[in-house]
């Protein structure tokens, strides 16, 4: 099982293993031989030695915030404290558990998703690419400053060619851009939860072969025994990073 011990944690990843659950190893066959969807919402973070652990995974039946709240309370009552920063995707459920119970915390929404929900608001395939490169020149800028113009930019073109990106792009892309408050060298790590995303590959990969489980306590030991393996992996890695000034 994982680390039950104080957690301390300047910078969290949260995030769920969405697609995961409806695919393969994370449906659950109930009593009644009915198969619900379960949700894996698991919680990375860098310590107090800069290393990357994982700090908790909950199995519940779905991403709503009740679930997500839940989770989120039972990192607080081990201990977590001294968390400067949080990168996550803009689940509703996440949203609103995150800003209940770590207000005022610094929150970064994933700049890769960012930039995959951008291509459903751009009707036209051949306008997709550029369209993709000058977000990521937005996301690429050196400053926040330097981001916003970027932006204001290139909301005058889409408001001709793609006003119904410019009206979502306007008020969704800042949400990437809390990044850029950090030292120049942490943004690559923190900018997206790509981490995390790898990590739930990971955890589909390699309980593929259950396919079903009976409850929700049978799939949280398997997933918890995969991460608490992943947990002491990265404990005696390199430093990830460090959140000092």
């Amino acid at each position: 099982m994982l680390d039950k011990g104080p957690l301390t944690a300047a910078a969290l990843q949260l995030g769920v293993t969405q697609s995961t659950l409806t695919r393969n190893m994370t449906t659950l066959e109930m009593r009644a031989g009915e198969t619900v969807d379960c949700a894996v919402l698991v919680a990375i973070g860098v310590s107090a030695t800069w290393h990357r652990r994982v700090l908790g995974v909950s199995v519940a039946l779905s991403e709503a915030e009740v679930h997500w709240r839940a989770f989120l309370d039972s990192l607080i009552e081990r201990g977590l404290r001294g968390v400067k920063f949080i990168a996550s995707d803009d689940h509703a459920g996440l949203k609103a558990a995150r800003k209940a119970l770590f207000p005022g915390v610094p929150w970064q929404r994933c700049q890769f998703h960012l930039q995959h929900n951008a291509q459903g608001y751009v009707s036209r395939l051949d306008q997709r690419t550029p369209v993709a490169r000058q977000i990521r020149g937005i996301f690429n800028a050196s400053d926040a400053i330097e981001a916003q113009r970027l932006l204001n930019a290139a909301l005058k073109d889409w408001q001709v060619s793609h006003p119904q990106l410019a009206a979502w792009a306007e008020k969704n892309l800042p949400e990437g851009f809390a990044v850029f408050d950090l030292p120049e060298g942490h943004r690559v790590r923190m900018r997206t939860t790509n981490g995390l995303e790898r990590l739930n590959k990971e955890l589909k990969r390699r309980t593929r072969v259950a396919t079903l489980f009976p409850n929700t306590n049978s799939c949280l030991r398997l997933v918890s025994a995969l991460l608490a393996e992943q947990d002491e992996e990265w404990m005696t890695a390199k430093i990830y990073l460090t959140m000092k000034p």
